[in-house]
């Protein structure tokens, strides 16, 4: 029996066009289901792990017992007669930049979420986090060319039309160019920033130098999103495996453990290379899975973040 499948198709839908009360529903469950992660998990360890750009003068007041005296200002102290110290706060202020990858690829899932879906919410939660922190967030979406930038801003309507231009835009190319959206990245963020690469990083073309000049000009972080189903293949007979990036069709036998086995190393291979590619441009990297918890995953990365101060 042969059946039709795609690699960029989801058993809960896959077309792009999406009805405003869908939207809207959509863009309030995401509002929803990201408030605990916010509250609970994110929020704090975002604000402990990205610091600020340094310290920056807030006051001058008289000295009192148990303050530094290294930070007396011995001017005001010499014309008031009295000692005076010199006040800093943390300069928290800081960018976010969402670089988001809306190719063909991410409209699959296999299970009760798109890995579309699930780039937008993570991406909601990082952005509700930097909120939280008064810091601004920006969002660059792509496909095999920059199609859509929106520059950095604050507040929660900001984060919420960033929502809804995640969900609601629709890709004019099919493939996934990472280089042009790095470029273009360079070109609007001179000032070092935050920016996480949101991607499932099925690419088509070169972008490792362009990652290695990124990632020393920006405090940068891959979140590679994929599906399950891409790793560990079903044992459902022949299918016409169809790539909505390329076009390109191919009949796969499932039923062959053989075969089943050979994609999934295929798969691991890719992974791996992925991997290796941002390790060596000192690049964090974060992996996830359409349809699974996230907050485990990042919760590592805060530690592991900890762990290398």
């Amino acid at each position: 029996m042969r059946k039709e499948i795609g690699n960029q198709k989801s058993e809960i839908g896959n077309s792009s066009e999406i009805s405003h009360r869908e939207l809207l529903k959509k863009i309030r469950r995401i509002q929803i289901s990201t408030k605990h992660a916010v509250n609970d998990v994110f929020a704090g360890q975002y604000h402990s792990t990205f610091k600020g750009r340094g310290m920056e003068f807030d006051e001058v007041r008289e000295y009192v017992p148990g303050d530094d005296i290294r930070s007396i200002d011995w001017n005001v102290t010499a014309r008031t007669g009295s000692p005076h110290i010199k006040k800093f706060v943390e300069e928290r202020e800081m960018t976010v930049m969402l670089v988001v990858d809306i190719s063909a690829s991410n409209l699959f899932g296999s299970g009760t979420q798109m890995k579309r879906d699930l780039a937008a919410e993570v991406a909601a939660v990082l952005a509700f986090s930097a909120t939280r922190n008064n810091d601004r967030i920006g969002l660059i979406l792509f496909s095999e060319e920059v199609e859509k930038y929106i520059p950095p801003a604050k507040g929660t309507r900001h984060v919420l039309r960033l929502v809804r231009e995640m969900l609601s835009h629709k890709p004019q190319g099919k493939g996934t160019h990472v280089a042009p959206a790095l470029d273009y990245l360079n070109h609007v963020s001179i000032r070092k920033n935050i920016t996480f690469l949101i991607s499932d990083f099925i690419f088509s073309d070169p972008y490792e130098k362009l990652l290695k000049i990124t990632a020393r000009r920006h405090d940068f972080i891959s979140i590679v999103i994929g599906d399950k189903r891409e790793i560990a293949w079903p044992d459902i007979g022949l299918i016409n495996w169809h790539d909505a990036e390329t076009g390109a069709q191919i009949l796969v036998d499932t039923s062959s453990k053989k075969v089943r086995k050979q994609l999934g190393i295929e798969q691991t291979r890719r992974a791996e290379t992925i991997d290796e590619m941002h390790r060596k441009a000192g690049i964090d990297t974060i992996r996830l899975f359409a349809g699974e918890p996230y907050d485990r995953p990042f919760i590592n990365f805060f530690r592991k973040r900890a762990s290398r101060r």
